[in-house]
């Protein structure tokens, strides 16, 4: 497809396998059998040809794993030349609280530098680069646009493309890559909890979504100008590869992929992934998110909400040792469930009934959205959370959940046709 030039070349092998179900003609089967979700990171017969004889930096973090070993390490022990390793949020072994700024430092069990990219910078300098030949992508997301890993895959494909090092994404599935929901993020409120026009669930991989980057050049000038230099030349598979994506194994938009392991402290099993996209607006209101509790963004609620509701005290614990309303009773909503309790309940939209009701009940509206020093809207963390200030003026306004959803249809059409360009993998419609 001409809309995947771009990609200079992406591996024939690479192809997503779905295995066919037997025959079982003549015998009951409940299920057909279909072969597991293979991550791109395992398939390392088709990407470490591509890394031998090269320095190689690696954007990872603890998600980033062959089975129950860490990429890094796996790499490590295959004889992979590692010159460094860049962190995320969270950190490079995942351990950091959600916004705690991480230094720069020697990984104690490999002794290789690990430079933090969410501290005092959000992407690799010349400086950075100078040592290394290919770089890699390998982070497990989990399909929300506020979620910062998109926005750190951004940052670091704009420090590729403009320095002119090679970059390799293996490629993850998204445990919420089967719906496509929400506003659209209006650029005025971009940040870093969103970049880009897109709704809160974009319904892409990593990949995908840095080829809908690179194609519509949404990244920086100077990387934007090089991804077109590289579109130009002339290439053979003999030519070093400029922006390569290695695919998963059999999977599709329609799979319900369960994470191996949390992708951060606060996200600590499925259904908080599945939640997710639906609570994490209360981080921009004084309700407590359920940070300091069992179940992050399945639990939410505040001292204020009435006493008859669901109970909880959110304490200090590992990954949130701050978290909002600590030590204080809070009363309000416990959603878990089991994987199947809760896709059902979630339906493949974002539930906004919760953020609706719970501005409904509480007693001191003037004060449900924090409010910033400026109280500019941009500047509403709430807004940056629903990338603009159309969703919190609804809910002031009383709208219905309908009304409000009506709102986004146009915009979601117009998206799904851009994302449309860039799938690699069989569509969930």
């Amino acid at each position: 497809m001409k809309h995947l030039l771009y990609v200079l070349f992406l591996i024939a092998f690479s192809s997503t396998i779905i295995a066919q179900p037997k025959s079982g003609v003549g015998k009951k089967q409940d299920k057909p059998e279909v072969a597991p979700v293979k991550p791109a990171a395992y398939r390392t017969e088709v990407y470490l040809p591509l890394l031998e004889g090269k320095r190689v930096g690696i954007f990872a973090n603890h998600t980033a794993t062959i089975g129950k070993k860490h990429l890094v390490d796996s790499l490590f022990t295959l004889g992979v030349k590692i010159s460094k390793v860049f962190g995320p949020e969270h950190g490079f072994r995942g351990d950091a609280d959600a916004g705690e700024k991480v230094d720069t430092y020697i990984d104690p069990q490999l002794g290789i530098p690990v430079i933090s990219l969410y501290g005092k910078k959000r992407k690799p300098s010349a400086e950075d680069l100078a040592d290394v030949d290919v770089l890699l992508f390998d982070i497990q997301d989990v399909g929300t646009r506020f979620y910062t890993y998109i926005s750190s895959l951004q940052e670091f494909m704009d420090a590729a493309f403009e320095h002119g090092k090679p970059l390799l994404i293996l490629d993850r599935p998204n445990p919420n890559g089967f719906y496509v929901d929400g506003p659209i993020l209006d650029t005025a409120y971009k940040s870093f909890v969103g970049m880009q026009p897109i709704p809160i669930v974009y319904g892409m991989t990593m990949g995908e979504y840095a080829m809908m980057l690179a194609g519509e050049k949404w990244l920086s000038p100077k990387a934007n100008e090089r991804n077109d230099y590289y579109r130009r030349a002339n290439t053979s598979r003999d030519t070093l590869f400029h922006f390569m994506v290695i695919k998963n194994e059999a999977y599709d938009h329609k799979s319900k992929y369960t994470l191996p392991v949390k992708p951060s402290p606060n996200l600590p099993d499925m259904a908080s992934i599945y939640w997710y996209a639906s609570t994490c607006f209360f981080e921009g209101t004084v309700l407590s998110e359920g940070r300091g509790t069992e179940h992050p963004f399945v639990i939410f609620g505040h001292p204020y909400l009435p006493k008859n509701m669901y109970a909880f005290t959110p304490i200090s614990r590992d990954g949130a040792k701050e978290p909002k309303l600590k030590d204080k009773q809070c009363y309000g909503w416990n959603l878990f469930g089991s994987n199947e309790q809760v896709l059902k309940s979630v339906d493949n939209k974002i539930q906004l009934k919760y953020i609706l009701e719970a501005y409904k009940l509480f007693p001191d509206k003037e004060n449900f959205f924090i409010k910033p020093k400026s109280d500019r809207p941009t500047d509403f963390f709430f807004n940056k959370l629903a990338g603009s200030d159309a969703l919190m003026n609804q809910i002031k306004a009383g709208k219905t959940e309908k009304e409000i959803r009506d709102s986004w249809a146009p915009g979601l059409e117009a998206f799904k046709k851009i994302r449309k360009k860039y799938l690699l993998y069989t569509d969930f419609e």
